[in-house]
């Protein structure tokens, strides 16, 4: 939600109660009644002047709130403000720390008559919700009206789609626009609510309605009475809501099937496309938009002859969230800062702010650039000022981040040192330095005067780098020379000495002299330090006739190459040490030894090499707080052979790429504490080094930590419960957890007036409630509550009073549930659970009586606690009902409680059904209740009737609580049963009772005249109609013979081998279906070959049939 800049409160605006000080005209205080979440409401009704700005307050009070409120504002029932954000309507968000207050406030700017009607603001929190609504209507200016006939044609907040403007119909309004009389009030909601809705337009230009899509939406609220309509049968919806980029499908229903229907979108047909699918199945008339766009936002129409019906489509764009946070910067003045964020969708608004004020590109000042591309969004300030320090924030409809900007003035930094030089004559002198800043200018100077290139004098600039180079060094060279940079107070200064040569008799014997020029790079005696990586030239003047031998060492290895890094070059009068590219491993004493006839000269010279430092090492954080953290570190093992002047420190998020300098002055301790840092981000931390040389290359990055702070002390300590040795505390989650979340709590405990705190629990304690044991009886003891998380330990919470470690007598007690007081009824197989809980101290002893019996545990489970006692019975029995009696002793006191239980089933049917009376189409029918009713009450009873000759079951009543009853509708002619069902708690019995007797309906003056029938004679003698038929089968597969027989009556089937009857052999199957008859003789063997017969006999005669079968040994065709 964007935090848009304070504006100024305009003239008129104070018929707006704002802050709830101000009244509207007529009307109330704006205050409203403070109910559910909201502190402070919206006032219900506002009457805003036209052109002027208004602003709505709302406050929610987090006190008991777990997580932050989600605040909405929206118009009418469904349409989000959220994603109207902008130069029109303004949202604002702040935070009281110290009253726990969130402060929510929508501002609308030049308000225009377009903004009337219904709002809401709704807060949810988690599983809490909250809204208010109220009403804006806007009235004119008071002053002289101007005229805005271009916005007369154009529908508020219509975004892209604001419509085409008719021209000719501006001519008109021009033409006729003359001063006009005063008519009387003319009601524009009566008009709209009459007119046709093809005059809407006509009667929004003529009165100034500037919003007629607003307006319509409010009528619809009015009550109407529906016109009929000649095209319609239903028409389209008052309205549709559809997110971008979805399909949405308009539908109406016509009187005609055949007729032709026009779609027209703000008043101009649509013709078909890809993106409108118009279709007709039947009466049903469609028009399918397909991946709706902020342009499908409009008023559709269905249009059948002159008939209409009408419908807005609403399109609602998706939030859009950031994906990428914005990082901090830490600059100084004059260097490039550019904030890039990711958002979700392509093409998204994102709006910038510094602080309060939201920076655009209209804006005055030029020293902002916006880019887009793609989903990155970039804000880019092309030279940084100390003015430009505070906080960035980038705000999308649906997401918030900011990004922490820091400015420093300039402060360079001397990384080396212009060294005096000693030349002679023709020679080259250069000058050269480094400072910390490539980008600085400077002029150097002579004695005061500036130093102009010529020929032999040149100046550059490369990089860090400046050097002055002086060819033919002449005798007026020699002076002072600096450089001053541009825009610094400071200079750096140093010597040119020229050195002349001057040639004297010199005898013919002279011992060898070294002649060593104590200036330049010689800091002390004998000593001389050179810079990593510069170049070493000694130049040593020896003297001696005749000419010496030299010899340079260092320690005991001569150094004798005349070519390469370290090598001794020879002149006349001179010897040359030269050391290409200094390394750590020359420094070192170096000896030069001359010789001649005449004697020998030594000279020892140490070389140091001094570097930039290495990197500190064992970056580490020690602790962290809410917003910041304590960063440790070791110096570094080499100090580069100079003293060490501080270190600089940089930190970054984890994921990021870019680090945030924290410092810009050199810091000489090896602990810093690392401030204005995020709660609940990843950070990492590396550390440089600083000696006069240089900045040493970056330690190894920390491991990543997160600044969080301890939780706030647990809540509403208590004690629950006190023995001789224990006491139980109870309490609540801390108010405050953090990002750090919470690892548990730590109890503590001391005698009072003791200042030393015992430790009760060696493990954290994950519950809010805990048991402290072995505790001397009679003690005052005091209790202390700590909760611990990754930051360390909260402040404790304590109890005001100490507590007495001593038991006290209570009385037993039963809390019988409500429940159970009263008959406690189960089916049969059900399971029972009963906890009975109950009080007294010390612990009271339970025990169970059934029907003033002690119960058998081994059929009933006991298990009794300090606190309750249950009955548990997996599976419930008819034995199982009766009183139980629950007995609670301690010492001679006791309680008791009594529990019936009834474990019921379904009832036997009931008994003696009979038809007792039976008249006209009725029968009457009484019976007696069920020998087992279940256990429980008999309920009712369910009859059914069946005709004998369907003998269909249909139910003629159900819950009849009579035992008789009479049955109607009998069809004539039919004889009827019945049967009846039991109903108790259970259900109905699983058998019924059917009655001993029918009732049969008589036929009453209806004769049946019967018609002779002479019976056919179908008498038949067997006969076999298809004969046996002989067989060879293969011993050991079963096989079957059949034949087919007719005659009547049916004839006896009797199956003989070798004229012999087969019996009841299990070898053989005889069957008879509709006269073919077939014999089946399982895995035969040769013993069963020979001849089958049948012979079918009945009263009239006998037939008989047979047939041979052989049986044949099967062969092995391998064996032949």
């Amino acid at each position: 939600m964007p935090v848009p800049a304070p504006a100024a409160k305009p003239e008129g605006e104070d018929l707006l109660p704002v802050d709830g000080d101000s009244e509207a005209d007529g009307d109330e205080p704006g205050s409203t009644e403070l109910t559910g979440l909201f502190l402070e409401k919206p006032p219900d009704n506002v009457v805003a002047v036209s052109g002027t700005d208004v602003t709505f307050i709302a406050k929610v009070d987090s006190t008991t709130l777990t997580r932050k409120p989600t605040m909405k504002w929206l118009k009418g029932k469904w349409l989000d403000l959220g994603s109207k954000a902008g130069k029109h309507m303004q949202f604002k968000e702040t935070y009281d720390r110290n009253t726990k207050i969130y402060t929510y406030e929508m501002k609308i700017i030049k308000v225009v008559p377009g903004d009337a009607g219904g709002y809401r603001c709704e807060v949810t929190a988690k599983d809490k919700c909250d809204s208010s609504t109220f009403e804006i209507s806007v009235e004119a200016a008071q002053q002289a009206e101007q005229t805005d006939i271009l916005s007369a044609f154009k529908r508020a907040d219509a975004g892209e789609d604001e419509g085409d403007l008719d021209f000719s119909a501006l001519l008109k309004a021009a033409k006729k626009k003359k001063p006009e009389k005063e008519e009387p009030e003319i009601d524009v909601w009566e008009l709209l609510k009459n007119a046709h809705p093809s005059e809407y337009e006509k009667i929004a230009f003529k009165y100034g309605i500037t919003d007629l899509r607003g307006m319509l939406k409010r009528l619809k609220k009015m009550k109407v009475e529906p016109k009929h309509s000649e095209a319609f049968l239903k028409r389209l919806d008052s309205c549709y809501s559809v997110d971008k980029g979805k399909k949405i499908v308009l539908k109406c229903e016509v009187i005609d099937p055949n007729v032709q229907v026009k779609w027209l979108k703000n008043g101009q047909e649509i013709k078909p496309s890809a993106k409108y699918v118009m279709e007709a199945n039947g009466n049903i008339r469609t028009l399918t938009i397909n991946k709706a766009s902020l342009a499908d936002d409009a008023a559709y129409e269905c249009v059948v002859g002159e008939d209409k019906c009408f419908t807005e489509v609403f399109v609602k764009e998706p939030p859009v969230t950031i994906t990428k946070l914005m990082d901090d910067y830490h600059v100084v003045v004059g260097e490039r800062v550019e904030f890039e964020v990711e958002v979700s969708e392509e093409g998204a608004h994102v709006m910038w702010f510094f602080e309060d004020i939201e920076l655009h590109k209209d804006m005055e000042t030029t020293k902002y650039r916006f880019k887009k591309d793609g989903k990155k969004h970039t804000l880019i300030i092309l030279e940084a000022t100390l003015d430009d320090i505070g906080m960035y924030h980038a705000w999308t409809n649906g997401g918030h981040t900011k990004g922490e900007l820091e400015v420093e003035e300039k402060q360079l930094e001397v990384l080396q040192d212009i060294a005096d030089l000693t030349v002679k004559a023709t020679e080259q002198a250069v000058f050269k330095c480094e400072v910390s800043d490539d980008k600085v200018t400077g002029k150097w100077f002579k004695d005061g005067v500036e130093v102009l290139p010529s020929e032999r004098i040149k100046m550059t600039h490369i990089g860090r780098f400046h050097r002055l180079v002086i060819d033919d060094v002449k005798p007026e060279d020699a002076g002072d020379y600096t450089f001053v940079p541009d825009g610094y107070a400071l200079s750096l200064s140093a010597k040119l000495n020229f050195l002349e040569i001057k040639i004297d008799y010199v005898p013919r014997q002279d011992p060898p002299k070294i002649h060593l020029d104590t200036t330049g790079n010689m800091v002390s005696q004998n000593t001389i330090i050179v810079v990593a990586g510069n170049k070493l030239r000694l130049d040593v003047e020896i003297t001696g006739e005749p000419a010496p031998t030299v010899v340079w060492s260092k320690g005991e290895k001569p150094i004798t190459e005349s070519e390469g890094r370290v090598r001794v070059e020879s002149r006349k009068d001179l010897s040359c040490f030269v050391i290409e590219g200094a390394e750590r491993e020359d420094e070192g004493n170096y000896t030069i030894c001359v010789t001649n006839p005449a004697g020998e000269d030594k000279a020892v010279l140490f070389v140091k090499i001094v570097d930039v430092p290495d990197p500190p090492e064992h970056v580490k954080c020690t602790s962290v707080g809410e917003d910041c953290a304590t960063i440790t570190w070791e110096a570094p093992k080499f100090d580069g052979g100079a003293p060490l002047k501080g270190y600089l420190m940089e930190r970054k998020k984890k994921g990021s790429s870019r680090w945030t300098k924290l410092n810009f002055d050199v810091y000489d301790s090896t602990t810093y504490e690392a401030k204005r840092m995020i709660e609940g981000v990843l950070y990492e931390m590396r550390v440089f080094a600083v000696n006069s040389i240089g900045m040493s290359q970056p330690s190894l990055s920390s491991k990543p930590f997160m600044p969080i702070a301890p939780t706030s002390e647990p809540t509403r300590l208590s004690v629950h419960d006190v023995t001789d040795s224990t006491c139980s505390l109870k309490w609540l989650a801390p108010e405050k957890i953090g990002a750090g979340g919470l690892d548990g709590y730590i109890i503590e405990y001391c005698k009072d007036g003791d200042t030393e705190w015992v430790v009760a629990n060696k493990d954290l304690c994950e519950r809010q409630w805990y048991v402290v044991r072995d505790l001397p009886v009679g003690e005052k003891i005091n209790f202390r509550v700590v909760a611990v998380n990754v930051a360390g330990r909260s402040p404790p919470a304590m109890l005001t009073q100490p507590v007495t470690i001593r038991e006290i007598m209570e009385h037993p007690k039963i809390r019988l549930p409500r429940e159970l007081r009263t008959k406690y009824i189960r089916k049969v197989g059900e399971k029972i659970n009963l906890t009975i809980p109950f009080q007294g101290k010390p612990r009271p002893v339970a025990t169970w009586y059934k029907d003033g019996k002690p119960i058998d545990e081994k059929i009933i489970n006991v298990r009794n606690s300090n606190v309750d006692s249950i009955l548990f019975i997996r599976s419930a029995e008819r034995e199982h009902s009766g009183k139980y009696e629950l007995v609670l002793k301690i010492e001679n006191m006791e309680d008791r409680a009594t529990i019936e239980i009834r474990i019921v089933e379904k009832p036997g049917p009931p008994v003696n059904v009979r038809v007792t009376d039976i008249w006209g189409f009725n029968a009457a029918l009484e019976w007696e209740p069920p020998k087992d009713d279940g256990n429980c009450e008999i309920t009712g009873y369910t009859i059914q009737k069946a005709d004998m000759k369907t003998k269909e079951w249909f139910t003629v009543y159900e819950h009849n609580r009579r035992q008789n009853c009479t049955v109607s509708d009998l069809i004539m002619g039919n004889e009827y049963m019945f049967r009846i069902y039991s109903e108790n708690f259970c259900g109905l019995s699983e058998e019924p009772r059917q009655s001993k007797n029918t009732a049969k309906i008589a036929k009453t003056g209806l004769v049946q005249k019967q018609t002779p029938y002479k019976e056919m004679d179908m008498s038949c003698v067997p006969k076999f109609t298809q004969p046996l038929v002989n067989r060879s089968v293969v011993a050991g597969y079963s096989t079957a013979i059949s034949c087919a027989v007719r005659g009547f009556p049916r004839p006896k089937i009797i199956w003989m081998k070798n004229k012999m009857i087969i019996g009841e052999d299990p070898k053989y199957l005889m069957t008879n279906n509709q006269g073919v008859l077939t014999l089946n003789i399982r895995k035969p063997s040769t013993f069963d070959g020979g001849k089958y017969s049948c012979m079918a006999v009945n009263d009239l005669g006998t037939d008989e049939v047979e047939c041979k079968l052989e049986i044949r040994i099967a062969t092995d065709p391998d064996k032949k």
